[in-house]
């Protein structure tokens, strides 16, 4: 099963998005290869231009006297030296809880606040740990499998073991892809529940020619056993005419709800990868491989978790 899907738009910096693809066990390197995990930051400068007053109305409304300078706490969550952070600063590339900052001399509580660095989330916890699995079929996302089939544990190294890592969520037995992994509690409580709505997307292999009129109707909504469901984009990627690759993005998180859904209109599925969750991608990462999330990356975890929309793919 390969498959290759549209690529965004051409950019200078950071490298131009990758079409997600799951690639064969035992691949290596890939689009994100040579990706430097600890550079945060554009290359390429996005100065914005306030008002002295609304600078200054800014100031006021995220200073905390006693609190952490704000390119400190930059630097020491990795987006560059402290010299840098404090150009980013003075060029309004740093927005603080929403308000664009100009002044290095603000202190924050980093506790409480927000930071965006050229639109990205920064991740000021770094006591925890994310891991993204590319999980192969026939292996339980559990961390022990009493029929002793392949699960998670056989997978993790004994810092992770120690890390106490627990998945975001499932896939099935049979279904490949992206599998997440943290020892953040509050982040997985948030991915994971309803309210939030987090956008999931598949590649599926089916059986048969599946028309772009059974695609429209994915998104239309169906009706399952268990209630409606509509998919938020469904798209025939090819076929051979036996067989077609869709696939599918929705925020359901129903037990083998895209089994299920392309079941439902006459297409049952005979491979199933999980490609991206928001705009996390697995990429080139091979299978049965495991990873440390970089920087931007959780902050966009912590981003879906309160809601913010998505576009786009986050590495490249």
């Amino acid at each position: 099963m390969s498959f290759q899907g549209k690529r965004g738009a051409k950019r200078p910096a950071p490298r131009a998005n990758r079409a997600a693809r799951t690639p064969k066990p035992g691949a290596e390197g890939g689009p994100f290869a040579d990706a430097k995990p600890e550079r945060l930051i554009s290359a390429q400068p996005k100065p914005v231009k306030i008002r002295a007053d609304e600078a200054e109305a800014n100031f006021r409304a995220v200073h905390t006297e006693g609190g952490v300078r704000l390119q400190k706490l930059l630097a020491q969550a990795g987006v560059a030296s402290r010299r840098v952070c404090e150009d980013l600063i003075a060029e309004g590339r740093v927005a603080v809880d929403g308000k664009v900052i100009v002044e290095p001399g603000v202190r924050v509580d980093p506790q409480t606040v927000t930071i965006h660095v050229d639109g990205v989330r920064v991740t000021l916890d770094i006591t925890h740990r994310y891991v993204m699995f590319n999980k192969p079929a026939k292996v339980m996302t559990t961390m022990h499998d009493p029929e002793g089939r392949r699960s998670l544990d056989d997978f993790l190294d004994d810092d992770m073991r120690a890390a106490r890592l627990v998945h975001v969520g499932r896939l099935d037995y049979e279904t490949e892809g992206l599998l997440l992994l943290t020892n953040d509690g509050e982040l997985t409580n948030r991915l994971t529940h309803p309210r939030y709505e987090v956008p999931k997307t598949y590649l599926a292999e089916v059986q048969g020619e599946l028309s772009v009129k059974t695609a429209k109707q994915l998104q239309s909504g169906i009706e399952l056993d268990d209630g409606p469901i509509a998919a938020d984009r469904a798209w025939v990627v090819g076929s051979t005419g036996s067989r077609t690759m869709v696939e599918i993005t929705l925020h359901s998180g129903r037990n083998r709800i895209v089994r299920r859904m392309l079941e439902h209109v006459g297409h049952p599925v005979t491979r199933l990868v999980r490609t991206a969750i928001g705009k996390i991608v697995i990429g080139d990462q091979p299978q049965g491989t495991l990873r440390d999330l970089e920087l931007q990356e959780i902050g966009h975890l912590k981003d879906l978790a309160n809601g913010a929309p998505t576009t786009g793919s986050v590495r490249g």
